[in-house]
């Protein structure tokens, strides 16, 4: 299992954050899986081996589970992203 500070949460935990009548918690996920994968969005990445993926897929196979991301961090992307 990934290590984590107690300030970060999930990309899954972010993404439900994220989430609202305009914009599916799926559709948030793959949103902040590509914007870790430009590098606007600083995370600790765990990405599945193919054989052991669950659900939808995301960019990069980012494991939206086990991939953490700072909540400063996620406030900033927000911001500069309109979110």
């Amino acid at each position: 299992m990934t290590t984590h500070s107690p300030t970060s949460i999930s990309l899954a935990a972010a993404a439900k954050s994220l989430e609202s009548g305009l914009i599916s918690e799926h559709d948030a996920e793959v949103m902040l899986a590509r914007a870790i994968e430009h590098g606007e969005l600083h995370a600790s990445v765990k990405r599945w081996a193919t054989e052991q993926w669950e659900g939808r897929q995301l960019p990069g196979n980012i494991n939206r589970l086990e991939t953490f991301i700072e909540r400063a961090d996620l406030a900033a992307w927000a911001a500069l992203a309109g979110r």
